[in-house]
C-alpha cells in the first residue's frame, strides 16, 4: 500500500501512545494487513544495547536512553513500508516528532489511563510506571504531545485486529 499524503508518499506508519495502549500488538496486526514489516522501537534499542530498557535507565539514566532512542528512530525512519511502534515517551522530544512527522503518518492509539494501568503490570519492567500516581501524572503530561498525531484512534476495549483495520482505513484516507 502506497498512499499519497499531500506531497508525501506514506511508507511508514508510526504508532504512538501511552504504555499499554497496544502499540506492539496493533503494529504487528497492521503490518501483517499491509504486507509491511513491523519494528518495535524499544525492542530495537534493547537489541542494539544488549540489555533491557529498565537496565539502560538504571545504569545510564533516561537522558542516555533518549539519545539511543533518537539514533534508532533516525535509522528506522529510512526503511520503506514499515510500521513502527514507538516507545510511550518517544515523541516528547521535538526532534523525534520532526523525524516521524516528516517521514510517515503518526497514529495515536488513545486509551484511558484506567485501561493502560490494567494492561501494564508494575513489575519493574517499565521504569516510568513505578506506581499508579506517578504513572497517572505521566499519562496526563503526555496527552498534549500524543494529540499532535495526524490520526487519533480509540483503542479501549477493542482487539488489535479491529484497531489495525481502522488504522489502515484512516491512513488510506489521508
Amino acid at each position: 500500500m502506497r498512499e499519497t499524503v499531500g506531497y508525501m508518499t506514506v511508507e511508514r506508519v508510526y504508532l504512538l501512545g501511552f504504555m499499554g495502549a497496544g502499540k506492539t500488538s496493533v503494529g504487528r496486526a497492521l503490518a501483517s494487513q499491509l504486507g509491511w514489516s513491523f519494528v518495535d522501537l524499544d525492542a530495537e534499542i534493547e537489541h542494539s544495547q544488549k540489555m533491557a530498557i529498565r537496565d539502560i535507565f538504571e545504569k545510564s539514566g533516561e537522558a542516555h536512553f533518549r539519545r539511543i532512542e533518537h539514533e534508532q528512530l533516525v535509522r528506522l525512519s529510512g526503511r520503506p513500508h514499515v510500521v513502527i511502534a514507538l516507545g510511550g515517551g518517544a515523541t516528547i522530544d521535538p526532534e523525534n516528532r520532526l523525524v516521524v512527522d516528516s517521514t510517515g503518518a503518526t497514529v495515536w492509539l488513545n486509551v484511558s489511563f484506567e485501561t493502560a494501568a490494567r494492561r501494564v503490570s508494575m513489575d519493574g519492567t517499565r521504569p516510568l510506571f513505578r506506581d499508579p500516581d506517578h504513572a497517572q501524572r505521566l499519562y496526563e503530561s503526555r496527552l498534549p504531545i500524543y494529540k499532535l498525531a495526524r490520526i487519533h484512534v480509540v483503542a479501549d476495549n477493542r482487539s488489535p485486529g479491529e484497531i489495525a483495520v481502522e488504522v489502515a482505513e484512516r491512513v488510506q484516507e489521508l
